[in-house]
């Protein structure tokens, strides 16, 4: 293993230790692997991996499988399989496309949606097909206590701003909305909108299993951090209220720059009335009420009772920021937001995308940047270990997840599209990512 050496600045943090980076120590990881389309993971070695599938392949219903592998997530099938239910990042004019009859569609004009994997827990691709279709530009979104994946819409096109003649903004129906897919499904759902949990630039979601409020980031560079409290718990489609995140001693805070490390501060919600807008003013609404801005939030992940997300442009430098957020014990509680990870190089972290907490501790981050794109690792003390990287092209990779045995961890290289099964050979991750 070689070390990078770079200036440490960092202090402590409550409950898990995490160490704020302005700059910090990269720990090496030697990789090896060949570049090539069956090959395009550089990993260290005691790692291996399968690809599962690629764009293009044909899949058990008979259609083509879509490119722009987006966000996933992976959930337990009654018969031990895992499902793994994949976003497709498509705009109306990519070629690449959802197939489907159009009558199972949301919306006709849209190629975006999402692919379902049934993968055996020996990593065998089972059966695959389309899940969700007619939809815009599906980034990330995430899994639920209940067993559904919550796909998010990353552009709000409605047909008032159709363009003659210009397929990239000609819809039949409004987007920007997060859509429900059941794990259990074995063909397209029935594509209904979740009007309540707000129209907006949607990037990701995460659940608190305690409460079943909904945390949501928003991918605009003056974005707001949500929560959905649901009116019905498991019942999405019931609706809701739809609130962003306040600092209580900073009113409109900016966050991107200049701002404060590795200190907790209190948090209120303001309620977004207009949840449903013609327009893109939602968050326009939530800052006019003093909601904090966030710039470019991407990946949320949930762990023992905190949440962590993403800024991918975030900070000083913009090569991005990670921000835990600690609900408080009650809903009418606002809680603690603090600024935790800050890299001041590229080399560090670049634009940090989906995020997950490891089984054994460590934060998984994907990279979505110039150059070199790979998985960072985050460890608790505070150091960042880049143990995978994309060696066949410059594509980011995202949906990061693990097998609910924790035994494989799932990712997808965005383009051209492929998803790959990693596993410790000799069954221990943190032997071989200490």
């Amino acid at each position: 293993m070689t070390v990078i050496s770079y200036q440490l600045s960092v202090n402590s943090l409550s409950r898990r230790h995490f160490l704020v980076l302005f700059s910090a120590a990269v720990i090496g990881t030697k990789l090896t692997g060949c570049g090539h389309q069956d090959a395009p993971l550089a990993l260290p070695k005691g790692l291996k991996y399968r690809l599962l599938s690629r764009e293009g392949d044909r899949m058990s219903d008979g259609y083509l499988t879509p490119g722009k592998f987006d966000g996933m997530a992976a959930f337990t099938m009654p018969d031990g399989n895992i499902a793994l239910i994949r976003n497709h990042e498509l705009m109306p004019d990519d070629l690449t496309e959802v197939t489907v009859n159009s009558s199972q569609k949301y919306d006709p004009s849209c190629k975006g949606g999402t692919t379902t994997l049934i993968v055996t827990p020996e990593r065998e691709l089972k059966e695959h097909f389309v899940s969700l279709a007619g939809t815009v530009r599906n980034c990330a979104g995430g899994a639920t206590p209940w067993g559904s994946w919550i796909s998010c819409e990353e552009h709000i096109l409605t047909p008032s701003e159709n363009i003659f003649n210009d397929p990239q903004i000609h819809v039949s129906r409004p987007h920007g909305y997060n859509f429900e897919v059941s794990s259990q499904a074995k063909e397209p759902v029935s594509p209904e909108p979740l009007i309540a949990m707000g129209r907006f630039f949607h990037e990701a979601i995460a659940v608190d299993p305690q409460t079943n409020i909904i945390y949501q980031t928003e991918d605009r560079g003056d974005g707001l951090f949500y929560r959905f409290l649901p009116n019905e718990p498991e019942n999405l489609k019931a609706g809701g209220v739809l609130e962003a995140l306040k600092i209580k001693e900073f009113p409109q805070a900016k966050t991107q720059l200049n701002f404060p490390i590795d200190t907790s501060m209190g948090v209120e919600w303001v309620k977004i009335d207009e949840v449903n807008p013609p327009s893109d003013t939602i968050r326009q609404e939530g800052f006019a009420k003093g909601a904090a801005q966030f710039s470019r939030g991407e990946g949320i992940c949930y762990d023992r009772g905190q949440f962590y997300f993403t800024c991918t442009n975030g900070g000083t430098a913009q090569n991005g920021q990670i921000w835990r957020y600690t609900p408080g014990t009650s809903p009418q509680d606002g809680g603690e937001i603090s600024l935790i990870v800050q890299p001041g190089d590229r080399q560090i972290m670049n634009f940090p995308d989906n995020i997950i907490m490891a089984p054994w501790g460590d934060l998984i981050v994907c990279e979505d940047g110039r150059g070199v794109n790979g998985l960072v690792k985050v460890s608790a003390d505070g150091r960042c270990d880049r143990f995978a990287k994309n060696i066949y092209n410059g594509s980011e990779l995202a949906g990061v997840c693990f097998s609910p045995d924790s035994k494989t961890m799932f990712v997808n290289i965005y383009s051209p599209g492929m998803t790959l099964a990693i596993w410790p050979e000799n069954g221990d991750w943190q032997q071989i990512l200490a």
